[in-house]
């Protein structure tokens, strides 16, 4: 039998390489400061450090609900003159909000109360950790004198044990800072957050109360600029890639969500242009290749993929997947049809071509870079696809004043694509409607598809918008994810498509039941009332595709420096093809019996 990837029967993993770091890099701290860097007495302390480190790093935009555990230190970081406090209704959406601003910064950051708000961001911290994005999660602790007390206190589950928020975070975070005395606070801090950027995942630390004030010496003095340093050995991995890509008739790339963390986006394409194979991207990638290249055929999903890609990839001889995940949802159940003999798969540290060998410690960019230079022109798959490609077709007219359909939507979606836009795209139908919009070049794209949170886009889409003022985020949620985490006023100039089909879409295609139906909701009208004729909001409700039509325009027209709230009325039945699909095959794959014992 095949060995085959993304399906029932994929190998086993192979083990990893000796002392080789997480993602290829080791960092170093520079040792040099200049007298000039002294800090004011008054700023040296615990709380301005910390302040002062995620300016360095480039969080001007920290998320935050107060509690009383972290009040002085949220002092402190207000008056931080290079760092901004957005105050969240929760901490599950100032989580998700430190995600979304990650994925346009490069890293983002959230600040809550002891357990009782360090339990409640969990899942937004989870779900960055997924998706391997740089996120400082801080924590307002008990004061310093009580641990090792035997005392109770408030926000906990009553024990005098102060581990169990710690002990929580401890699968979620690549590192622990529990800061209890200055002594070694800045070694602490430090070493959390050049850990987060190193390991490109979320850290915890959590700060006494009663110690953001203090003054100390080692705050002395301006933080020590954060520098990564790459650990090299390339040259016998491109050798055997080379080889490998260079014999095969039709090879192919596609690309992963894993490039983010490589910060090998733009070597991906250095790539593509120099080689000349057909270029496709897994669909949590999408928005991390542009779509504008010259050879790029759409996106890899399987059964689900753009029309004719997944033809061009599965008859390929060999292909070269860069960052990839091969889940159940990724690989639609498990149905891909890949062969393991025909791959390489490169991942930020490693790449294993066929069935071995396999490097390890080698840098994803670095190795995308080198490789551009060895490998011969071939356009042979993408002449094939340019030869079987036939355009998409569009959807049938409307009858005036006829029930909007998602498809028209999407369509009217579509046109609003810019270069000065970003698409948020919410777990659910807007998953597979959102991916086939074709991106223009500069325009945006994020969804959470490893972790697959309901809600997610509520929260990120205020941290996306927040970290890109001058990009107009079009985030489309649905009605589902909406109730679970639906506060979100301050979003500055986004539209908001908010799809109201009266449930839970995708859980309706993957396994129906009566616990998909939701409690409709006046959506615009609670918009409104939150809104409560504070700052810059409007909403419209829409119906059919005219009233639609005369949304857009106004959203793009008068209102366009409003944050534009749309609900968008549609049957409980209307769905995109693409889900069907996929629904059906997640559902099998999860009503696998057991095996034989």
């Amino acid at each position: 039998m095949d060995t085959k990837i993304g399906s029932l029967d994929t190998c086993k993993p192979s083990c990893n390489d000796l002392a080789c770091p997480a993602n290829g890099l080791v960092s170093t701290i520079q040792s040099s400061v200049s007298p000039s860097s002294i800090v004011n007495p008054s700023e040296s302390t615990l709380g301005r450090h910390l302040a002062r480190r995620l300016v360095q790093v480039g969080v001007t935009d920290v998320f935050s609900v107060p509690g009383d555990f972290n009040l002085t230190l949220l002092d402190h970081l207000i008056a931080e003159p290079g760092l901004n406090l957005i105050g969240c209704c929760n901490e599950l959406n100032a989580g998700y909000a430190a995600d979304g601003y990650a994925r346009s910064r490069g890293v983002g950051a959230c600040v809550v109360t002891f357990t009782v708000g360090g339990l409640s961001v969990l899942n937004a911290i989870a779900g960055a950790y997924s998706e391997n994005l740089p996120l400082i999660c801080i924590v307002g602790g008990p004061n310093s004198n009580d641990y090792g007390t035997n005392r109770i206190l408030h926000h906990t589950i009553g024990l005098p044990d102060f581990s169990q928020e710690l002990r929580c975070f401890q699968t979620v975070t690549c590192f622990q800072a529990v800061v209890n005395n200055l002594e070694d606070a800045h070694e602490l801090i430090d070493t959390a957050i050049s850990t987060s950027l190193k390991e490109s995942k979320p850290v915890y630390i959590s700060i006494g109360c009663n110690l953001p004030a203090i003054p100390h010496p080692t705050f002395s003095r301006e933080p020590v600029p954060f520098a990564l340093s790459p650990k090299l050995g390339l040259e016998a991995a491109v050798e055997a890639t080379a080889e490998f890509l260079n014999k095969a008739v039709k090879p192919v790339l596609v690309g992963g969500p894993k490039l983010r963390v490589a910060q090998a986006s733009d070597a991906f394409v250095e790539l593509a242009d120099a080689c000349g194979y057909a270029l496709a991207v897994m669909p949590s990638a999408k928005g991390l290749v542009p779509e504008h290249h010259p050879h790029f055929i759409g996106t890899y999903w399987g059964a689900v993929s753009t029309a004719f890609c997944a033809e061009i990839v599965e008859s390929a001889d060999a292909y070269l997947f860069a960052g990839p995940i091969f889940n159940d949802y990724s690989s639609v159940g498990y149905s891909l049809l890949l062969k393991k003999e025909k791959a390489i798969i490169l991942q930020p540290d490693r790449v294993v071509i066929a069935n071995g060998p396999a490097f390890g410690c080698v840098l994803m960019k670095d190795f995308l870079r080198a490789l551009s230079k060895r490998l011969k022109r071939n356009t042979t798959a993408y002449d094939n696809y340019h030869r079987i490609y036939v355009p998409e077709g569009i959807p049938l007219k409307c009858e005036p004043k006829e029930a909007l359909r998602v498809n028209v939507l999407f369509q009217h979606i579509q046109k609003m694509l810019s270069g000065e836009t970003a698409v948020i795209a919410e777990t659910g139908d807007s998953w597979f409607n959102c991916q086939k919009l074709k991106l223009p070049k500069g325009c945006g794209y994020e969804f959470q598809m490893q972790y697959g949170s309901i809600g997610w886009s509520v929260g990120a889409t205020l941290g996306y918008a927040q970290a890109v003022p001058e990009k107009r985020v079009i985030a489309c949620i649905g009605d589902g994810s909406f109730q679970v985490c639906g506060v979100i006023i301050r979003c500055l100039k986004t539209i908001i498509f908010l799809i109201n089909n009266g449930g839970y879409t995708i859980e309706v295609e993957i396994h129906d039941g009566p616990y998909n139906v939701i409690k409709n909701w006046n959506y615009t009208g609670l918009v409104d009332a939150i809104h409560n004729g504070e700052g810059k909001c409007w909403t419209k409700k829409v119906r059919c595709e005219e009233e639609l039509i005369e949304a857009i325009e106004e959203a793009t027209g008068p209102k366009k420096d409003c944050l534009c709230f749309i609900e968008i009325i549609v049957h409980r039945d209307d769905t995109s093809k693409e889900l069907l699909e996929w629904g059906s095959r997640v559902s099998a794959a999860n009503s696998r019996p057991p095996n034989p014992q």
